[in-house]
């Protein structure tokens, strides 16, 4: 009889106890990360304030865990290209939300090349609200082709009030 026309011929199905081994160890490895990361403690433990003792005389609780980012951005919009005219457009249109701190800040810079644009708004929102836009605000540059050359859309997301 001609072998022609099947295919290659496994010994004693070593292929296949290889291949399950493989899989069996990559699994075994997603359980000893999972079992790492759960038994860690709360990372910003140490930087929650301490309770304050109300009227009564009795510490009020503070709310515990990582401070959450609010899912609903607040936005606003920037033109023109004067380094000094976006700084006092980006302070007038963030004081609504004086006493807030930005968490992620995504820009969408008009037309095709934007994300220059959008860069250079992100580098000024530091320099007019710096309590607002720290160092540890995250920020990123997008192009909107439906928008107009040196405009942008600044959409911030803002960390949640504690306990909310």
């Amino acid at each position: 009889m001609s072998r022609a026309g099947r295919g290659p011929r496994r010994r004693g199905g070593r292929l296949g106890v290889v291949a399950l081994a493989g899989w069996l160890f990559a699994d075994l490895l997603l359980v000893l990360a999972l079992v790492s990361m759960a038994d860690r403690p709360d990372p910003q433990a140490d930087d929650r304030p301490e309770p304050r003792p109300s009227k009564g005389g009795s510490a009020s609780p503070t709310p515990t865990g990582p401070r959450a980012v609010d899912r609903h951005p607040q936005e606003f919009e920037v033109a023109g290209r004067n380094k000094g005219d976006l700084v006092r457009q980006i302070a007038k249109d963030t004081r609504k939300w004086s006493g807030r701190e930005a968490a992620l800040v995504l820009t969408f810079g008009g037309s095709s090349n934007g994300t220059v644009y959008a860069h250079r708004v992100n580098g000024l929102l530091g320099k007019a609200r710096p309590e607002m836009f720290t160092k540890k605000t995250a920020t990123d540059d997008y192009h909107s082709l439906g928008k107009r050359a040196e405009t942008a859309v600044v959409r911030v997301y803002f960390y949640t009030a504690p306990g909310g």
